[in-house]
């Protein structure tokens, strides 16, 4: 039985070096307040984050979480190369997705954690 793919989530101001593998940046925007060297990125896939009027209806509000959730997996399966570059990491080692929000539980990489995980044990 293959193993479940190794996909982490951080935020950008977690110490990087307690993340193996591949760091990838996953929000639209660049973090206020980092630098490039500090995040040690080996890439930033901004494609991939959600539209930007995604992200403004969604204002990090917790009870809003599950439509987020549901609109931006829709976004995902409308969006496949944005998903191939960070499925291309994945297959290569582990990777860990970097946000730069507060709530650990309620962001993007929650959500394309899941949907990356999904694709992967679908391919297999």
């Amino acid at each position: 039985m293959s193993r479940a793919p190794d996909i982490r989530i951080a935020r950008v101001h977690d110490a990087p070096d307690a993340m193996p593998g591949a760091r990838l940046l996953v929000d639209r925007v660049w973090p206020r307040g980092v630098t490039k060297a500090k995040l040690r990125l080996d890439e930033w896939i901004r494609d991939v984050a959600p539209s930007t009027e995604l992200r403004k209806w969604f204002g990090h509000d917790p009870e809003r979480w599950d439509a987020f959730r549901e609109r931006y997996l829709a976004e995902l399966e409308r969006n496949p190369e944005a998903v191939d570059r960070c499925l291309g990491w994945c297959r290569k080692g582990p990777i860990t997705l970097l946000f730069a929000v507060r709530d650990r539980e309620h962001n993007q990489a929650v959500v394309l954690r899941e949907h990356l995980t999904a694709c992967l044990r679908q391919q297999r």
